[in-house]
């Protein structure tokens, strides 16, 4: 992090520099210290009672070229004669306060934070209330970390990026391969941590970034209905503070450097309220690996006119005066960067003198790691943790029946990897191991050195579980094997994880659980198919809590809600499909299968929503419609010859929308949170989607009890499909709509 710097007046900076051995790391970093340099108050940008462009303004308008071009990096260096101090704008907060970012430091103040599970698990939760409210906790734990000089108040999280292959590395940051989930997984943690609590909506608790826009080379209808949405939402619907451009090309353009992306939609379109930051070093990577440009000079003047705010890295710290000495950058425009930087920190209170006297003032350290906070970690994964296969007298155990439990496999006492990447330092582990040791006792063997498994220790661990009354295998991968810039060759159990978890099924007496650990999917069809292999969960990488998690699910404490965010493809897909093939729809020409459950039509080892409970659920349709008409201006074409589409435009939209109401009734022995997941299956147009997901809601229902579950859909937005050439259509003809078995049919029609 970047050195703290205070306001010098007339020797007052060597009398703060002077307190600070005896303050520790106690200090806040703000500017406008009234309190400290009355003659700040003089300065309008300290002046709260005048609205945020006045002050933004007058700020820009007292700083010198160099000193604005010094806002235009994350390390921003302070300007000690306006009383502003430097400032670090890269923190973390995927799945809670990270130190990964130089934002933000843990020290014996603050030692850790709450670590909640891996982003691909919360979706799995498919929760949209509990997106918010992990969003709402981690932001709590940012503001007393900041309050104590530990964490800045800019976290570029979340990573709204589509799971597009089973291969990529950081697949576990993201929602999973569905835009729609995608989307409101991104605005409801995003809103969790961007609102402020007295409901002033110009103010931010922290300011959120929604990273990485945005594709590769795609088509024009993939990038609009697969890979845009997420953005949009973040934009539009959780009104994020920033969105982070990609280091890549978007068909030969540099995402940082392209103005249609970055002015055009996301200032243009979608009305950003805050600041564009480029991923890390991607101003270098347009010049030196892209080779984009001639000169460093024309790299940082094509960012910063094309819509850039800030960089991170130096790059335009180190080559932005010469664009403007060479003419490419005037100052015009650097003003413009520069006010959507300072406006952002005026709305986090940066501007308006010290933090503890604000809202979130009484923040402290006593705030980070709370009780509450770690038993929400702890529900998270419950909610998030998927059973797969459920044999017969398996799952539950019963702590009364089961005397000896044998727990084995290279994740089963794993601490560090149920945090997967972009971590921090949890405030405790809970393992696997101990979490299944305190409900029974337990025999322990790892089976294997560690994840890669390149010799599985079979006699060993075959010993071990002789005796048991039931076996418990955690398997699957840690950041060795999947993490940024890694990854996966093949999508199977690593190494001899799948002879280590065969030959103990064979032996075993009693029911045998494969618990799998790991961002993406994997081919577990050998395990699917061996019954000898009695259960089968998905844990993610569950975060601090995990172990518990896991033991809560597997003794009956909690009843398994989780779905499947992703599609996990057999092993013959991840040999046969080129990953760097960016398309989402088949190719009958080349053989390409296509990417997702809305296109992919091969075998699947599991789908996409999969997921099983100890109790069953029924569903009911109460109430929908069976025909929708759509009002067509006068003299419309359609209304005198056959169409099989119109176009989804605003005015055609409006008030087009209409509820659907399902009865769900638990009708087994068991409470349980129960996922109902709305399909659409659209006319087969413009290459639509075999199916694409409307909504989902999330229900506690008790055993023997029934709730009603309400959708209301907008025919433009949920039931429409995107042209070829990117336009937004609504299908006339008929619409299958479907949860679980339960069908109906829409008919829409002018």
């Amino acid at each position: 992090m970047a050195p703290a710097a205070f306001p010098c007046f007339a020797g007052l900076c060597i009398v703060l520099l002077s307190l600070r051995p005896i303050l520790g790391e106690a200090q806040p970093v703000f500017a406008c210290d009234v309190a400290n340099n009355p003659g700040l108050k003089n300065l309008s940008f300290c002046d709260q009672s005048l609205d945020l462009q006045a002050r933004v303004s007058d700020l820009v308008s007292r700083l010198t070229l160099p000193e604005k071009i010094g806002w235009l990096v994350n390390a921003a260096k302070g300007v000690p004669r306006l009383g502003i101090p430097n400032y670090e704008w890269w923190s973390e907060a995927l799945h809670g306060v990270s130190n990964v970012g130089p934002g933000t430091r843990f020290t014996s103040l603050v030692p850790g934070a709450t670590s909640f599970p891996q982003v691909i698990l919360t979706a799995a939760t498919f929760n949209e209330s509990l997106f918010h409210t992990i969003g709402k906790v981690v932001s709590t734990e940012a503001r007393a970390m900041h309050n104590v000089g530990l964490a800045g108040l800019t976290y570029w999280s979340p990573n709204v990026n589509i799971f597009r292959d089973p291969r990529w590395g950081r697949g576990q940051e993201t929602p999973g391969e569905d835009p729609i989930l995608s989307s409101k997984y991104g605005a409801a943690y995003v809103r969790g941590l961007q609102q402020s609590d007295d409901g002033d909506k110009e103010k931010l608790k922290v300011a959120a970034c929604c990273k990485h826009y945005t594709a590769y080379d795609v088509t024009q209808q993939d990038m609009d209905d697969t890979f845009q949405p997420p953005f949009k939402s973040c934009v539009i619907d959780g009104d994020v503070a920033s969105v982070m451009c990609s280091y890549n090309q978007v068909n030969g353009k540099p995402t940082c450097g392209d103005p249609d992306l970055l002015d055009g939609v996301i200032r243009g379109q979608w009305k950003l309220n805050g600041y564009i930051v480029s991923d890390c070093d991607s101003l270098h990577e347009m010049f030196n690996a892209q080779k984009y440009t001639k000169t460093p000079e024309e790299t940082a003047a094509l960012a910063v006119n094309s819509g850039l705010d800030l960089n991170c890295g130096t790059f335009l710290s180190d080559n932005a005066q010469k664009a403007v000495d060479r003419g490419l950058l005037n100052e015009t425009t650097i003003d413009k960067a520069v006010s959507n930087n300072f406006a952002t920190m005026m709305r986090l209170g940066f501007f308006d003198g010290n933090p503890t006297n604000q809202l979130y003032g009484k923040l402290g350290p006593k705030d980070v790691c709370t009780p509450e906070n770690q038993n929400l970690a702890r529900e998270v994964a419950r909610q998030g943790i998927v059973l797969l296969k459920n044999s017969p007298g398996s799952l539950p155990l019963s702590s009364a029946s089961i005397k000896s439990l044998t727990v084995i496999g290279p994740n089963a006492n794993a601490t560090h990897t149920m945090l997967g990447n972009y971590e921090g330092i949890p405030c405790k582990y809970t393992t696997p191991l101990q979490g299944l040791t305190a409900s029974t006792a337990t025999l322990y063997h790892p089976g294997c050195a560690d994840t890669s498994c390149a010799t599985a220790q079979v006699d060993a661990a075959k010993k071990v579980v002789a005796s048991a009354d039931a076996v418990v295998l955690v398997m699957g991968s840690d950041q060795s094997i999947e993490r940024e810039s890694l990854d996966r060759v093949n999508i199977t159990l690593p190494g001899q994880q799948q002879l280590l978890v065969s030959e103990v099924a064979s032996v075993s007496k009693g029911p045998v659980i494969l618990v799998i650990m790991s961002g993406g999917g994997m081919d577990v069809q050998f395990a699917k198919e061996d019954p000898k292999i009695t259960s089968i969960l998905w844990v993610g990488f569950p975060g601090e809590a995990g172990g518990a998690a896991i033991a809560d699910v597997i003794f009956g404490a909690y009843n398994p809600s989780g779905r499947l965010p992703m599609t996990w493809y057999p092993e013959s897909y991840a040999d046969t499909v080129d990953m760097t093939d960016m398309h989402m729809r088949p190719n009958p020409a080349t053989g390409f299968p296509g990417r997702s459950y809305r296109f992919y039509k091969g075998p699947t080892v599991f789908s996409f929503g999969d997921g099983l409970s100890y109790t069953t659920f029924s569903h009911e349709l109460v109430a929908a419609p069976k025909v929708v008409s759509l009002a067509l201006e006068e003299g419309h074409e359609c209304l005198s010859s056959e169409c099989k589409s119109i176009e989804a435009v605003e005015e055609r939209c409006e008030n087009l929308a209409f509820d659907i109401h399902l009865r769900v009734k638990n009708v087994g022995e068991m409470r349980g949170g129960h996922t109902v997941l709305l399909f659409s299956s659209p006319p087969q147009l413009h290459n639509a989607p075999q199916k694409q997901l409307v909504g989902f809601q999330k229900m506690h229902i008790e055993a023997g009890g029934e709730g009603v579950a309400r959708f209301d859909v907008d025919v433009c937005k949920h039931l429409s499909v995107v042209d070829e050439n990117g336009k937004r259509k609504v299908g006339l003809g008929d619409h299958l709509l479907h949860v679980g078995s339960l069908k109906h049919s829409l008919t829409l029609r002018v």
